[in-house]
């Protein structure tokens, strides 16, 4: 289930690979470049997760190598459809090993109708001895056959939109995706700069019974 909360490329891979949950799994993966939400985080990055979910309830950890210590992140919610249409509600949050980034917490809200979706996170960042922000993330994703479009973006202390367009598939139950990333200059805080990025993923997931 952390393909509900964890808005990153990886996750997004992830979920349309076609990955089977199981009451407990575990991932492993690798990036040639880490983005969270469209902002680089580290180069050739390795991750690993591992999931619990039942009757809809899930609960979960995952961790990114981000070259300063390690992202942590905890998770846990609850996700259901009906007849075509899909839900969840979750609380997220990053936790940082090393000086890279300090804590943010968040509300996820999702819901989707076929192949298309919308999910919102509604957080808090420490901001390390500065004042505390708050911030909305919105991501509208349009997906087919392992193909996705994906516009984001986010509104009140944090600003900025991207672009994501990327593919995934499973060949002998090894998952691989390729991701571009256009991200504006709000979003990089560089005016007049426009980060473009394209990245490999491959990963792996394992039924735990």
């Amino acid at each position: 289930m952390k393909t509900l909360v964890k808005s990153g490329v990886l996750g997004t891979l992830l979920a349309v690979s076609g990955i089977a949950q199981a009451d407990f799994a575990a991932n492993v993966g690798w990036a040639s470049e880490y983005h969270f939400r469209g902002l680089f985080q580290h180069s050739s990055s390795a991750s690993a997760g591992l999931d619990y979910d039942s009757n809809g309830f899930y609960v979960g950890t995952w961790a990114a190598d981000v070259g300063d210590g390690l992202e942590v992140d905890g998770y846990f919610g609850y996700g259901g459809e009906v007849e075509d249409f899909s839900y969840s509600i979750g609380y997220t949050g990053y936790f940082y090993t090393g000086d890279f980034d300090d804590t943010y917490q968040e509300i996820n809200l999702g819901g989707g109708f076929g192949p298309l979706s919308l999910d919102v996170a509604v957080g808090e960042y420490d901001n390390f001895d500065g004042p505390t922000q708050d911030y909305t993330y919105y991501a509208l994703t349009l997906e087919n056959n392992g193909f996705y479009g994906k516009y984001a973006g986010f509104s009140q202390d944090f600003d900025g939109n991207y672009l994501e367009l990327g593919y995934g598939t499973t060949i002998s139950e090894i998952d691989f995706g390729i991701v571009l990333i256009l991200a504006d200059d709000d979003l990089l805080g560089t005016p007049g700069i426009e980060d473009e990025s394209l990245l490999f993923t491959i990963g792996k997931a394992f039924d735990i019974n």
